[in-house]
């Protein structure tokens, strides 16, 4: 026999006509024959989706229907209604008035459930019907993702006792009863809350899980497109960290006795399907252990067409991992996304007629044909010992996953020289340094030049959600025609993008990451400034005059492209990327960020500030510790005359030039009568003037007191 609100969808679907009565006999009986209702048979076969189902019922029975992602929630209504009420019954609180409650649900409740919930909650019952999935959401929205398993674990529901008291284990000098806190890591609601966390990271496109104790509270983030957000736990979740971190020491083999010392280990989850690695590293810290899970896919489907390669990028990759042998060398920070990148040269040309291998710390992830070698240190594996091993198996081609020291370097580089294809890593800003750098730790410049095949620098960048994505009108126009500057384009092609923010980028505005490239070619001319012993930035100059692509303008590109945003490749490039495409000096001034990017430039000072065209002296020497190898007498006070000043920078001249980014330690030298301003000054723009015998060199004031500020700005204006 059928429920009343089945036999209401009945009347409901006969009376709009929108199925005949033969067609629902089977579903009719299927529906007395089980415990399912009308409603959700009709949405499993895929006849109607649940928002249909729904609609009619309301409009049936006279209830609101609610589309909960667009209905404001308070909460001080939230804060009313306990998380285990709302969690059994499957309700979302909306609003509470006088002492009735409206409560989103996704079929209507019988007069059973909601006089259950009128005793315990003390409150009259308004129905309204939203979609499940949307009230799950709002659950995890406002009560946090994991607050009805807390809930269960609170109450004891689980396993019939009070867990608190055995789980708030302290770091203040308490004897740990080890027996209940393993006992505790084991219970099924305590497994289920670790899941959850897990699963909750893989679902938001989480890289990293961190789990962090303070006095009062446990911090809980993940990393997404390489920003840590704060997930949204209950704050209960404080009273069972240590039963989570022994139960993520129990899945990854960690010894859970043990909290004095940092531990590593790993775990193999399955979630939906997709098979996850997890790489544990636990800490401790005054308030007890602090965790990092970093996820990682067992099968990963790389291809070059995803790595955010220009097309004229893809062409020199094709043709570099295609060498019989030399050396590739990635180069960035750490988190740039390099060892992608050589997983997928590897990839790309794994085949049967190829024997790879490659020495990595750690293995990040699992390839299929491939030999992959863990590197362990403390039984003296590390990558020189493990490069003379893989020699003797025949290899043709090598992955070294970084390169650390001469040792190293020197064996990689003679396993390319006797006709080996070798990819490995190295921590430089850009491609031009990798040079320098091998040079630094000791290898020949002739080993260099005759063995490296190309530098690639590169960087990741967030891109914009596509849901939210709309052009930017309100640009400066000056970053416009910084832009434009340095693609050699006009400023009216560049158009740039933004992400508004919405539901499916957690409001962020960006969803997913790309990267930016700047690839190297070590041909005939670069093997001769490396035998010269040439600088780095001798050798990026060149390079660009010949057409290399630098970070800056692949990211400029990419911005035009509406695929990323301006302030997502300046916060990744440094000053020195942007390109000299002018040709007028070293490096072309840097671009003005809107008011949102929190930059200042001598752009703006100009707006701000009057600028006076006399001469002033001004003595200025490079800050102690930056390296400007070749600048002779870079370490001396040197001593110049403003061509132009204002209380926000100045310009004058120099006989050598100073890169762009040099940090200086100056004094300006007004004719007031009260001594010099001293203050730290950034260079951001260098001209060559004569032929290159003297250098307007352009420079912000950066820590320049408000005081002294007013009295070189009270200065010009009597000038004036």
């Amino acid at each position: 026999m059928l429920k009343k609100n089945d036999v209401v969808l009945y009347e409901a679907l006969m009376d709009k006509g929108l199925v005949s009565k033969e067609a629902l006999e089977p579903f009719i009986k299927e529906v007395e024959t089980t415990q399912s209702n009308l409603g959700q048979i009709l949405i499993k076969r895929g006849i109607f989706p649940e928002r249909d189902i729904l609609m009619l019922l309301a409009e049936k029975l006279k209830m609101p229907f609610l589309t909960l992602r667009d209905t404001p929630i308070d909460r001080k209504v939230i804060d009313r209604i306990p998380v285990k009420i709302a969690t059994y019954y499957r309700f979302i609180p909306i609003a509470i008035k006088d002492k009735t409650m409206t409560a989103a649900v996704s079929w209507p409740m019988d007069i059973k459930i909601q006089d259950e919930i009128r005793t315990q909650l003390g409150y009259d019952i308004e129905i309204a019907l939203a979609c499940e999935d949307e009230i799950l959401e709002a659950m995890k929205k406002n009560y946090g993702f994991a607050a009805d398993t807390l809930g269960r674990i609170t109450s004891g529901a689980s396993t019939g006792k009070t867990p608190p008291a055995s789980a708030r284990e302290t770091s203040q000098g308490k004897v740990e009863d080890i027996e209940k806190l393993t006992e505790l890591a084991e219970d099924a609601s305590i497994i289920k809350l670790v899941n959850q966390i897990i699963l909750e990271a893989y679902k938001k496109r989480a890289t990293d899980i961190h789990i962090e104790p303070f006095r009062q509270e446990v911090s809980l983030r993940y990393r997404i497109d390489g920003i840590l957000y704060d997930a949204n736990v209950p704050p209960e979740i404080k009273n069972f960290i240590n039963a989570i971190i022994s139960r993520i020491k129990i899945m990854s083999n960690l010894n859970i006795v043990e909290h004095r010392l940092p531990q590593d280990g790993r775990a193999v989850v399955k979630v939906q399907d997709q098979v996850l690695d997890l790489r544990i590293s636990t800490m401790p810290t005054p308030y007890g252990e602090s965790v990092v899970i970093r996820i990682l896919p067992t099968q990963m489907l790389f291809s070059l067409a995803k790595l955010g390669l220009a097309k004229p990028d893809m062409v020199l990759f094709e043709k570099l991992i295609q060498k019989p042998h030399g050396i590739i060398f990635v180069t960035g920070p750490t988190g740039s996304g390099k060892t992608t990148t050589l997983y997928t040269c590897l990839s790309r040309i794994n085949t049967k007629e190829r024997k790879i291998i490659t020495i990595e710390d750690p293995i990040e992830y699992e390839m299929s044909g491939v030999i992959q070698i863990q590197v362990m240190s403390e039984i003296g594996l590390d990558f020189a010992r493990g490069l003379r091993s893989i020699l003797r198996h025949d290899p043709d081609v090598i992955m070294v996953g970084e390169v650390r020291d001469r040792e190293t370097a020197d064996i990689a580089i003679r396993v390319a020289l006797t006709g080996h294809l070798v990819f490995s890593t190295l921590h430089t800003n850009d491609a031009a340094s990798g040079i320098t750098r091998l040079v630094d730790i000791g290898v020949e410049p002739y080993l260099v030049a005759s063995s490296v095949e190309a530098f690639i620098a590169q960087r990741l960048i967030r891109l914009i959600c596509p849901d939210c994505k709309h052009e930017d009108k309100a640009v400066p126009p000056e970053l416009k025609e910084s832009i434009a500057r340095e693609l050699n384009i006009k400023a009216s092609e560049v158009k740039v993008f933004r992400g508004k923010g919405c539901a499916n980028c957690n409001h962020t505005g960006f969803w997913g990451r790309t990267a930016i490239y700047e690839i190297l070619l070590v041909d005939d001319t670069i093997k001769d400034m490396i035998f010269k012993k040439a600088s780095a930035s001798q050798i990026k100059k060149l390079s660009i005059s010949r057409g290399m692509r630098t970070l800056r303008q692949d990211g400029w590109n990419k911005v035009i492209a509406g695929m990323t945003t301006p302030e997502e490749v300046i916060n990744v490039t440094s000053a020195e990327d942007e390109a000299g495409s002018s040709g007028r000096g070293t490096m072309a001034s840097s671009p003005i960020l809107p008011d949102v990017a929190g930059q200042a430039s001598t752009e703006s000072d100009r707006r701000i500030y009057r600028r006076l065209d006399n001469k002033i002296n001004v003595r200025y020497k490079v800050f102690k510790g930056q390296d400007i190898s070749g600048k002779k007498g870079a370490a001396a006070e040197q001593l110049s005359v403003t061509k132009n000043i204002s209380a926000g920078g100045s310009l004058f001249t120099s006989d050598e030039p100073l890169p762009v980014g040099t940090i200086l330690e100056m004094a300006v030298e007004p004719h007031d009568g009260k001594g010099p301003v001293e203050c730290l000054a950034r260079v951001v723009r260098v001209e060559e003037l004569r032929g290159g015998k003297s250098f307007e060199i352009a420079v912000c004031f950066l820590d320049m007191t408000s005081a002294q500020k007013a009295r070189l700005d009270n200065y010009i204006s009597n000038e004036l």
